[in-house]
């Protein structure tokens, strides 16, 4: 990017802590800079290969229309097996975070596959094998026990094979591939792919914001000019982002995507019927520190469980966007509207470090958003004003072009079961469904997907700041 060069430190003005405490990367951002651990090693190896053998049988959903008497019998093969392991300690990996991340994203994904791999209406009872390391490794993160985005995203990707791996050698669009998937297929591996080149292209936002901190420090004639030279750089990532975003439809198929993927990483608030999960061994002796969890520790991985546009939303001020206490999860702000005490409860789903990164963010003694209404509102800098502008609506713009996604992969595939009949027409998927608030169906993160999406959008599009504000 002309005129803007990389800096190793985020934040310096508001915190005394190097972006590394932070957990973030100048140039991969919320992505980790080197591969994630693909596999962890004895004694842990057994959660590895009980997850082999999941993915290489091809289990099947225990609620699949076509189930064959095979397809039950190899189900409950494979969860009879995952009973049978033993409750393997995770002291030896306290000490590594990478470690802990890996056996999240594995016992994670084990748990999934054997919630529902389970025939509709069997209760829900997650054995001790898994639930027990689960909840160890989900305390010492300090995350929920269940897949999130970071499982699915930022820790699920390896270089491809035909990359020659070195100390220089960086992530990119054309060089990674999806380390794990339920289903092996294409649409699942793009559904995860996109957001990952996502972040890496948002990456330089964040060192843009940095740049923009500097200079509201300053605020003299020359840093107002920079600023909104480095807005206009924001609004242009951002307008990245939402072409990345749209490559969606190149790779990942509609109905691959709701009648194959989307079951698989539902919530406990997704399951048909209410069926709630019971953790098996939470309390028993040796285990009385565990908690069984909430039921707002129990929604899918989502979108608004990335970082990145939480980071963009705070910076600009956009509706005064609330930070929660990982350990309470109250709002900091009091009591909010629905729509933002989600996504506050979002950024509990989220690695604690980049959640550390998002309040320290909106602890900013010098809002970005206040320094605007203040050198614009009588009529001075009126390129500020509209590069400030010119943002916002890149994140409504992006917002409108997700609710188009959400419409093609989530309403259109509802609506065509309603209607008994499949269609891959994008048209019919997208213009139809998106301004049509009655559909009810939820997103995996639990929410009213079109409602809670156009919310989000419609307080973007607010945020706009008019010339007397």
């Amino acid at each position: 990017m002309p005129g803007i060069q990389p800096t190793n430190t985020l934040l310096s003005n508001i915190t005394s802590h190097d972006v590394s405490n932070f957990d973030i990367d100048s140039i991969t951002g919320f992505m980790p800079l080197r591969q994630p651990i693909s596999r962890l090693s004895e004694p842990w190896n057994a959660w590895e290969g009980i997850l082999d053998e999941a993915i290489h049988s091809q289990l099947k959903l225990g609620d699949s229309k076509d189930l064959t008497e095979e397809d039950i019998q190899r189900n409950e093969s494979w969860r009879k097996k995952a009973r049978e392991i033993p409750v393997l300690p995770i002291s030896e990996l306290k000490s590594s975070e990478p470690l802990l991340r890996r056996a999240h994203l594995v016992l994670a994904w084990l748990m999934h596959f054997y919630i529902n791999t389970l025939s509709p209406g069997a209760p829900i009872i997650i054995p001790r094998s898994i639930s027990l390391p689960l909840l160890e490794v989900s305390n010492k993160l300090v995350l929920p026990p269940i897949l999130t985005y970071s499982d699915d995203v930022l820790y699920n990707w390896k270089y491809k094979d035909t990359v020659k791996v070195g100390s220089s050698t960086l992530p990119t669009a054309s060089n990674i591939i999806i380390q794990t998937t339920f289903t092996s297929t294409v649409s699942e591996e793009h559904f995860y792919l996109v957001p990952a080149y996502m972040e890496l292209r948002g990456a330089a936002a964040l060192t843009i914001l940095s740049l923009i901190m500097d200079e509201v420090y300053v605020r003299d004639s020359i840093a107002i000019s920079r600023i909104s030279i480095y807005l206009q750089h924001v609004a242009h990532i951002v307008d990245e982002l939402t072409v990345i975003l749209m490559t969606m439809k190149e790779k990942c198929d509609p109905e691959v995507f709701y009648h194959q993927v989307r079951p698989w990483i539902k919530g406990q608030d997704s399951m048909d019927g209410g069926r709630r999960w019971k953790f098996e061994g939470v309390g028993e002796p040796g285990y009385e520190h565990l908690k069984h969890p909430t039921d707002d520790q129990l929604h899918g991985p989502s979108a608004g469980q990335s970082s990145l546009i939480h980071a963009i939303d705070i910076f600009l001020g956009i509706n005064n966007h609330t930070t929660t206490s990982p350990e309470s999860g109250v709002s900091q702000k009091g009591k909010e509207n629905e729509g933002q005490s989600f996504l506050g409860m979002m950024q509990r789903y989220m690695p604690r470090h980049h959640r550390e990164f998002l309040r320290h963010l909106s602890n900013n003694p010098r809002p970005l958003r206040t320094l605007v209404d203040e050198e614009t509102s009588d009529g001075r800098n009126p390129e500020l004003r509209a590069t400030y502008n010119a943002a916002i609506g890149a994140l409504r713009n992006l917002r409108d072009h997700h609710l188009r996604i959400v419409a093609m992969y989530i309403i259109g595939p509802s609506r065509r079961v309603t209607a008994g009949k499949r269609v891959t027409n994008e048209s019919e998927g997208k213009d139809a469904e998106i301004d049509d608030d009655t559909s009810g169906e939820k997103g995996t993160g639990g929410t009213d997907a079109m409602v809670f999406l156009k919310g989000v959008r419609d307080r973007t599009a607010k945020a706009v700041l008019n010339q007397h504000s």
